[in-house]
């Protein structure tokens, strides 16, 4: 690390509190002209640091710049900061995480995106991806260490996780719509798309790619208001002291996806997907490439595919498509 990312680190375990010029210098061995000239470097790039005489510099509690120093304080396993890897702007975290495969990135590899030009969802929607508001977020897993016999249970881990990390920060109850959606009072808060890389010559998986996009602080152009929220819609929500929500939330989805008991007991993790889901029980319209039809979701399979039933009695086990909650 250099001597700014050093001076980063000391600073967000020191979260709120003031460290001394000299204390900094001498815990990393730098004169204090070199810490100062780090500081200011780090304000430039939009972290709020304090500098007060007399006291030193303190990292303000509602500081929310994505970095891998702030991220690390809430990792269950220090070792997964190592693959951290975080992008001012990107077209999406997905891409560059193929990308990063392609180059001989293993495992754990996560990437983390200010910003996206180009974010997408399912069915070459896009993904609204302002800065400063959002957490983008790609990880680059091997089926051989996730040890899953359905990529489905990719994404409902994705979106289990992140219904759990959600519960936590907000105390609220979000839920999943089939296959790959997260809402809180009924808009969405989180997109999840999970992309494949294959052998040419066997076909098989060789790469799965997990992107997770959430609405943290995220404000909405007028159209997407009525269909999306925010994790959280209002500061005061956060809470007065609290972590860096996004750097938070960083964490807690790390931790659960690269979780080594993600191995994968398919059978907890299915009661759970089933538990949270929004639209068993209700009337569904499905959307498929043939066209829409309406529906009935009655059930998921052992894979995780919904299954429904159409006004005719008609049972249909869904492998693809989407659907969407009739009001």
């Amino acid at each position: 690390m250099d001597t700014k990312e050093q001076i980063l680190g000391l600073l967000e375990r020191s979260r709120g509190k003031y460290l001394s010029g000299e204390e900094l210098a001498r815990s990393l061995g730098l004169t204090r002209a070199a810490v100062w000239k780090a500081v200011q470097a780090l304000q430039r790039e939009g972290h709020i640091i304090n500098a007060v005489p007399r006291r030193g510099y303190c990292l303000a509690p509602g500081s929310d710049v994505l970095s891998v120093q702030a991220i690390t304080p809430f990792l269950t396993h220090a070792e997964y900061a190592q693959n951290i890897h975080i992008f001012e702007v990107l077209e999406s975290t997905n891409k560059t995480a193929k990308e990063m495969a392609l180059d001989g990135y293993g495992h754990g590899t996560v990437v983390i995106a200010d910003s996206q030009t180009g974010g997408r969802g399912r069915r070459g929607r896009t993904f609204h991806s302002p800065p400063g508001s959002g957490l983008y977020i790609s990880f680059l897993l091997s089926p051989e260490k996730l040890c899953m016999e359905s990529v489905t249970w990719v994404t409902a881990l994705a979106g289990v996780s992140v219904c759990d990390a959600a519960r936590e920060m907000t105390g609220r109850e979000p839920m999943i719509k089939w296959v790959n959606d997260v809402f809180l009072d009924g808009k969405k808060i989180c997109g999840i798309l999970t992309e494949a890389l294959t052998d040419v010559e066997s076909g098989a998986i060789e790469w799965l790619v997990l992107g997770i996009g959430v609405n943290v602080t995220t404000s909405f152009p007028e159209e997407l208001r009525g269909v999306a929220r925010a994790l959280f819609e209002d500061a005061s929500e956060i809470g007065p002291g609290r972590a860096p929500p996004r750097a938070r939330l960083a964490a807690m989805l790390i931790n659960s996806i690269l979780a080594p008991e993600n191995r994968i007991d398919a059978r907890t993790l299915a009661q759970r997907y089933k538990k949270l889901q929004l639209v068993l029980g209700r009337d569904v319209s499905v959307h498929t490439s043939q066209g829409t039809y309406s529906a009935r979701a009655v059930d998921l399979d052992s894979s995780g595919r919904l299954i429904v039933q159409t006004p005719d009695g008609r049972v249909e086990t869904l492998y693809g498509g989407e659907v969407s909650v009739k009001m």
